[in-house]
């Protein structure tokens, strides 16, 4: 038989369901609480990564701005640079060529014409330029004119002298002869080009000279 419930009963069970009521609300209220505030945290979190990609975005630009600027600066100074080159290499010609009559005739070599910049083209682009180019009645010497003279430079002159009747076939019939001359001559530069058989004109003091010994003789093309 169901034993019937008193009203202490019936009070108790209202006491134990309000506050089961109050302890649902007040984990509610912290869960909403809780959620308040990671909307929060995501919020500042959203607002500093929009405010660092902001500032990643203007230190991109400024630094492609200093790029440009950079860029503009290293154009201007090769420019500079590549002026300068030219006319440092137009004086050390200036040098050399007047030179040239006076070294090649102490060689026994007679010198009828001393010419600069004597250049020529071929069909598919090819082209030849000589920096001094010495006549006489039978023979023709390239004088390659360098700041600096390298081994390199020896091995591109070597080519110029194999390929120069191709490109000048009016002298043909003389003999060529090649000659390097430089202001500073790297290492093994000055004795490469001797043993191919070309003269070597080196700085001595204030003026110029032949590196090669009284013995010496040039190889011809």
């Amino acid at each position: 038989m169901t034993q019937e419930m008193t009203f202490d009963d019936v009070r108790k069970m209202f006491q134990e369901m309000v506050q089961e009521d109050r302890e649902r609300r007040r984990e509610l209220d912290r869960m909403f609480r809780e959620t308040e505030r990671m909307f929060m945290d995501t919020d500042r979190q959203i607002k500093e990564t929009d405010r660092q990609i902001k500032e990643t975005d203007r230190q991109f630009k400024e630094t492609d701005r200093q790029f440009k600027e950079t860029d503009l600066k290293i154009e201007k100074v090769s420019t500079q640079i590549g002026n300068l080159s030219g006319r440092w290499g137009k004086f050390v010609e200036g040098l050399v060529s007047p030179s040239c009559e006076t070294l090649f005739v102490e060689r026994g070599i007679p010198v009828h014409k001393v010419s600069r910049q004597i250049k020529a083209k071929m069909p598919g682009g090819r082209h030849m330029e000589i920096d001094v180019f010495v006549v006489n009645t039978d023979a023709v010497a390239l004088v390659e004119v360098k700041s600096t003279l390298t081994v390199e430079d020896v091995r591109e002159h070597l080519t110029r002298l194999a390929e120069f009747k191709d490109f000048f076939p009016e002298y043909a019939d003389k003999r060529v002869i090649g000659a390097v001359a430089g202001i500073v001559i790297e290492e093994n530069a000055d004795r490469f080009a001797i043993n191919k058989g070309l003269f070597v004109i080196e700085q001595a003091g204030n003026s110029l000279r032949m590196a090669n010994d009284e013995n010496f003789v040039p190889r011809t093309w």
